[in-house]
């Protein structure tokens, strides 16, 4: 059988297998295991064990678990509720302020933490009822959250970026770096848009109050006196500063990324103990059983992953379909473009783990042949990546959301999202014609990459 054959019997046994419901990290490996049975030598089946352990045995993958235990210390305890607390104390006098306060709480959730789910989970617990308390509409309250989510993956310590940079073999430090400018960008987008829509919707419930009809909850504002909102600091600054020291160490060059995971996730758990007398085993269950069970969960995709690449590249299915693309000999914005397309196609049945160590293979070559620098297109990815957590079918931000308010419908949830998206959208397309909002950052730290 023809390469391309091969290539297409693969790509049509992963999304088969993908769709009979078995879990993605064991749908690729079982699709690896059975092409390596079928097309490569039958000792190759005795290497599969150990193949599998030395792509996770990478000292860079070691900061994942290490990042997922610091946002569970923070997200399982009151710390993110608190966080979010805070900001909304300090913006209440901001039209939309509510709204503002959980994007930017999303925000630095999401830069102690690394994990969209886990942002979703911990600001819209505390976020989405106090929204819908207020007169937010459900689609509008779910659309905020689910889109400050994906947050996550874009501002560090983002585990999606680990992943990239492992995958890219580019500096880790450098794709963080490069990753603040768009999602303080994202932030800023998402805030003005929650002012807009708060317009939008006191507007109309003011109309209704004024022709006779309720007053609704939207018109009602929260005051809070200067000593209230200092009273809210004491708790949420040890946080801030953790998160200060965890950057500075980082970017300054004092520790590697896994050390910097694992002093973050010690310091976390050290001040959630001080903070919150969480430190006895049945408080601190929750806690390593999420870090736990979501530890596993990535490791096992991340190790089957490169299995089902490593086979990709064997059958020389990668290289082929890497020079497919080369051989069309598209203008360079339109290999981006193909190639983006082909990421949010994947987006709407894979999560973003998956697609990096799927598609890296098949796709830097090309981008590296067209001078792309390669850091800058991990954050375009990344931000695209991001709207396949916002938009169906899998959106997975959408489905937990959907657990933590199952009084809004999943209809109001896409909706509610679908602004978003396009405000990434629209972020993508000034990263394109503006690269410096990523690069400026990383060349000012570490000096300009010479391997662009």
């Amino acid at each position: 059988m023809s390469v391309f054959g091969i290539g297409l019997a693969y790509g049509i046994a992963t999304l088969v297998v993908m769709f009979s419901g078995m879990p993605i990290a064991f749908a690729l490996g079982a699709v690896a295991v059975v092409f390596m049975g079928i097309y490569m030598p039958t000792a190759s089946l005795d290497t599969v064990t150990q193949n599998v352990y030395e792509e996770m045995a990478s000292i860079t993958l070691l900061s994942i678990p290490l990042f997922i235990l610091k946002g569970a210390a923070i997200g399982k305890s009151r710390a993110g509720q608190d966080l979010y607390s805070a900001l909304h104390a300090w913006l209440h006098r901001v039209p939309g302020g509510l709204g503002v306060a959980n994007v930017f709480a999303c925000a630095l959730f999401a830069a102690m933490a690394g994990s969209s789910p886990a942002t979703c989970s911990a600001i819209g617990s505390a976020g989405i009822p106090e929204m819908r308390k207020r007169g937010y509409s459900g689609g509008f309250a779910a659309g905020i959250i689910a889109a400050g989510g994906t947050l996550g993956i874009l501002l560090p310590p983002s585990i999606t970026m680990i992943l990239f940079a492992v995958a890219a073999e580019k500096s880790l430090g450098r794709l963080f770096l490069a990753g603040i400018g768009p999602g303080l960008l994202l932030v800023s987008l998402f805030g003005a848009y929650a002012v807009i829509r708060f317009r939008q919707e006191y507007a109309t419930a003011e109309a209704i109050y004024k022709n006779g009809g309720p007053e609704a909850p939207i018109l009602i504002r929260d005051e809070y006196t200067l000593a209230e909102r200092f009273s809210v600091l004491p708790r949420v600054i040890p946080f801030v500063l953790l998160l200060t020291g965890v950057m500075i160490a980082l970017y300054g060059g004092y520790a590697t990324p896994s050390e910097t995971a694992g002093l973050g996730g010690l310091l976390a758990l050290a001040l959630i103990a001080m903070i919150y007398g969480v430190w006895q085993p049945s408080d601190l269950g929750p806690i390593m059983r999420s870090t736990i069970r979501e530890s596993t969960m990535l490791m096992m995709i991340i190790g089957m992953s490169l299995l089902y690449s490593y086979v990709m590249s064997y059958l020389h299915i990668s290289q082929s379909a890497a020079e497919s693309i080369v051989a069309m000999h598209l203008p360079r914005w339109g290999l981006l473009f193909a190639i983006l397309a082909m990421v949010i196609v994947l987006g709407f049945f894979l999560p973003p783990v998956s697609i990096i160590l799927m598609t890296a293979p098949i796709i830097l070559p090309p981008l590296r042949a067209a001078n792309f620098d390669i850091i800058w297109f991990g954050v375009v990815m990344t931000i695209v990546m991001e709207m396949g957590l916002i938009h169906p079918p899998v959106g997975l931000n959408i489905f937990v959301i959907r657990n933590v308010a199952p009084d809004i419908s999943l209809s109001e949830v896409i909706w509610g999202t679908l602004p978003f998206v396009l405000l990434m959208m629209g972020a993508v397309l000034l990263l394109c014609f503006v690269p410096e909002i990523s690069t400026w950052l990383p060349d000012l730290v570490m000096g300009p990459d010479g391997s662009r």
